[in-house]
């Protein structure tokens, strides 16, 4: 029998096993080898430079740019999709019914092209645009959304959160539901107000989900291009440089397809590491508040 059973449990890990392999192991490998080349994406030969193209990737403005610009991404935001969805969660909460339908409504953001949203918000943005007219007719402002650092960035940012915040939220209304009632009013009973009850007893009680959260969210943000390629293309002056945006760049406009490689095993690092370290300092505040 057990035999039997782990041959069925093979079987069933076999389509994912085939997928990982033929999606991820197979480039992975490939990603490495041509690391160490000069392939030009188009020559069907090439020569191998061994680390010659991580130590360039090293010097790049622009690879040093992407590095900032995926934490800067990170503290942007991070907090902002985290708090609207927690606000999404509470509301939807309250609600005395139909709760599952307020949910869908708010997770169709996540399903929808990030092409479509980006044009559309470009078009908001635009210099002639009914928004940037009110805002010079009755305020006197002329902001150029798109062409200042901060404010490029932070559009890219509202931009992602809007989308994944209906996500999130479904992740973190099932934490708010396996929170126990009667902790709720035990506290009401010892004269706990409704702030106290959210910051000392719902907020560490919601860890697992959003322990969850923030790590699906930080992993967001070193993986942004479709939003910065249709809107800035990395700029002003790579303040929205994102890593996929440099591996692109470097591969398919330049055709350093080797080059770019290296830029995306460095990326992976990278992100690995960051991942790391921000889910330990996670585990550390879970078991502080009682979670082992």
């Amino acid at each position: 029998m057990r035999t039997k059973e782990g041959r069925l449990g093979w079987l069933f890990a076999s389509p994912y096993l085939l997928y990982a392999v033929v999606f991820f192991l197979i480039p992975l490998v490939w990603s490495l080898f041509l690391s160490a080349t000069n392939w030009n994406l188009i020559s069907p030969t090439f020569s191998f430079v061994g680390i010659q193209n991580y130590l360039e990737a090293f010097k790049s403005p622009g690879v040093q740019a992407a590095f900032f610009v995926a934490f800067k991404f990170m503290a942007v935001f991070v907090p902002l999709v985290i708090a609207l969805s927690i606000i999404v969660a509470l509301i939807v909460q309250g609600l005395p019914r139909f709760k599952g339908i307020f949910l869908i409504g708010f997770f169709l953001p996540y399903l929808a092209s990030g092409v479509v949203s980006s044009l559309i918000v470009k078009g908001i943005l635009s210099y002639n645009s009914p928004v940037n007219e009110f805002l010079r007719k009755a305020f006197g402002l002329d902001i150029d959304w798109l062409g200042s650092p901060f404010a490029a960035l932070f559009v890219v940012a509202l931009i992602i959160a809007w989308k994944f915040t209906g996500y999130y939220a479904l992740i973190l209304t099932s934490g708010f539901e396996s929170i126990n009632k009667e902790v709720y009013e035990a506290a009401m009973i010892d004269g706990v107000n409704a702030w106290q009850r959210f910051w000392k007893i719902t907020f560490p009680l919601l860890y697992p989900a959003l322990y969850t959260v923030l790590i699906l969210a930080i992993g967001v943000t070193f993986g942004i291009f479709t939003e910065v390629y249709q809107l800035t293309g990395g700029g002003p002056n790579f303040a929205t440089n994102t890593w996929q945006m440099e591996i692109f760049s470097r591969a398919f406009t330049n055709l350093q397809a080797g080059y770019a490689s290296a830029i995306a095993i460095i990326a992976s690092v990278v992100t690995f590491i960051s991942i790391y370290v921000i889910r330990k300092l996670l585990e550390l505040w879970g078991k502080r508040n009682g979670w082992d």
